[in-house]
């Protein structure tokens, strides 16, 4: 096994336990949460996070993947020198748009909650998550040098760390005092993410610090034979302002979905809770078993641009080609398990039969989403950034469309149609788009259909025996994955959907 090979699949290691770890925190975590809070407190939360993830992807989101690209490059060709230019540019632009982008938030924390929200008990909170988006955006740039390092383990350990530093911090305040209300509540929970946040860029500059006095000589290399903000306009921009776009897209969304679900009849609250079971219970349980993808869409990154920039197509094609059919492999028994299991899984861990029904009704579009991840991913290394914000956008324009149109009519089933609609068209075009880029071979019957219909075929037959035991949620879960997963795997490696070389 090459060496290349082996630190891959190391890195890969790292950032899937790392990922499991936060996603299984993170899981118990949501569920005290959702207690502590109610459903219509996680459906407020949910609403105000959606502007977190709005000011960090200005702050952060395109940066990252430059970092990564532009250090690759320069650690390939033995030059240090370039690399601290490149990060120190990095830092410089990236304080500079996180503070702007705090500012434009905080003094507008009013507007947003009264007039976008609709709620001005969010108001406080949304003024608390600004101080931590230069935090953000540092970190974004550290964690992109160790990713070009190919160490993926101050990242993986500082997401851990951070994890922990914020569950510590809510439940500590929460312990200390009683919430007021829910407004309240929501801003300790933000505060406790933006301490979090802290906290975590305090442990990567450490682990970055360590790392520089050994790999980045000062005297050594010279300064890359390009303007850093060009490239950093060329890769980050499209990244950046797609991402920015869409969250801005998707923070509408946000605040446009409880109002039309009023429209339907539902009222406030019974509104603010539908929305907080999907996004705050039941789509966090179907992206944790994705920890392993994440970790691959993470690292192909360099791997990608490497590749492409030597003129490796064959590298390319192959890496494509795996990536895709590992991807569906994993994901369409990870369906039949949520699907058939859903309900069991909701009473498991929230305790609230709603939420169990959420994940039933969303299993089917898991693959889909598992696919768009990677693909994304792959397509980000081949520098394929302007079209990753064509598709998005694109997306986002025709989900809003749609959601002023049927919700008022069709109530939570048509938002739910809406995200069936919506995976399926971005899934389909990156899919397509990095096929055609890339040559990689893709069999429909091989990747999809064979493996698709063993797994509910499977999983059917186990659901339909152990339902007759009538046994308890805990051990029918365990039983039902373990039978599903098993023969899954027996009768895909006895029929060559699952190889050797997939598994090694």
């Amino acid at each position: 096994m090459r060496i290349s090979k082996v630190v891959f699949i190391k890195n890969a290691l790292i950032l899937t336990v790392s990922s499991l770890i936060i996603r299984f925190i993170g899981m118990f975590f949501r569920i005290w949460l959702a207690g502590a809070v109610g459903s219509e407190g996680m459906g407020l939360y949910t609403q105000i996070f959606s502007f977190y993830v709005l000011a960090s992807a200005f702050a952060s989101t395109g940066i990252n993947t430059a970092v990564t690209r532009l250090v690759s490059e320069e650690l390939a060709n033995g030059n240090p020198k370039g690399v601290r230019k490149i990060l120190t540019k990095c830092v410089i632009v990236t304080l500079f748009v996180a503070l702007c982008s705090a500012v434009i938030i905080f003094f507008g924390a009013d507007f947003i909650s009264e007039r976008l929200i609709g709620d001005p008990r969010a108001t406080e909170a949304i003024k608390t998550l600004t101080f931590s988006l230069p935090f953000m955006g540092l970190s974004s740039c550290l964690k992109g040098y160790f990713i070009a390092r190919k160490k993926s383990g101050p990242g993986g350990s500082a997401q851990i760390f951070e994890q922990l530093a914020r569950i510590g911090i809510i439940v500590f305040i929460f312990s200390r005092r009683a919430a007021a209300g829910i407004g309240e509540a929501c801003r300790w929970v933000i505060l406790g993410d933006g301490l979090a946040e802290v906290c975590s860029f305090l442990y990567i500059y450490l682990a970055f610090l360590f790392d520089k006095r050994k790999n980045l000589p000062k005297r050594v290399g010279s300064s890359p034979p390009y303007s850093v903000l060009s490239k950093l306009r060329h890769i980050a921009l499209p990244i950046t302002v797609g991402r920015y776009l869409n969250s801005i897209l998707r923070t509408a969304e946000s605040l446009l979905v409880p109002k039309k679900l009023c429209e339907s009849g539902l009222s406030s609250a019974d509104a603010l809770s539908v929305f907080g079971v999907i996004k705050g219970m039941a789509l966090p349980l179907i992206f944790f078993p994705a920890s392993f993808l994440s970790a691959l869409s993470t690292l192909l990154i360099p791997e990608m641009s490497e590749a492409a920039a030597r003129n490796q197509t064959y590298k390319v094609k192959y890496t494509v080609s795996r990536s895709i059919g590992i991807t569906l492999i994993t994901a369409l028994p990870v369906a039949v398990i949520f699907f058939y299991a859903g309900r069991e899984l909701g009473s498991i861990f929230y305790h609230d039969p709603d939420s169990g029904e959420m994940i039933k009704l969303l299993a089917p579009i898991i693959p889909l989403m598992y696919l768009d991840s990677v693909c994304d991913g792959l397509l980000k290394g081949l520098d394929q950034q302007v079209f990753i914000f064509r598709s998005s956008m694109t997306d986002s324009a025709i989900r809003l469309g749609l959601i002023m149109i049927s919700l008022p009519r069709f109530g939570i089933i048509g938002f739910i149609g809406i995200m069936y609609l919506s995976n399926a068209f971005t899934c389909i075009l990156n899919l397509c788009r990095l096929i055609k880029i890339s040559g990689a071979e893709f069999s429909l019957f091989r990747r999809v259909v064979f493996p698709g219909v063993t797994a509910l075929t499977v999983g059917t037959v186990a659901y339909l025996l152990l339902e007759r035991f009538s046994l308890p949620d805990i051990p029918f879960v365990l039983l039902f994955s373990i039978l599903t997963v098993g023969f899954y795997a027996l009768i895909a490696l006895k029929f060559g959907i699952i190889t050797k070389d997939d598994i090694t």
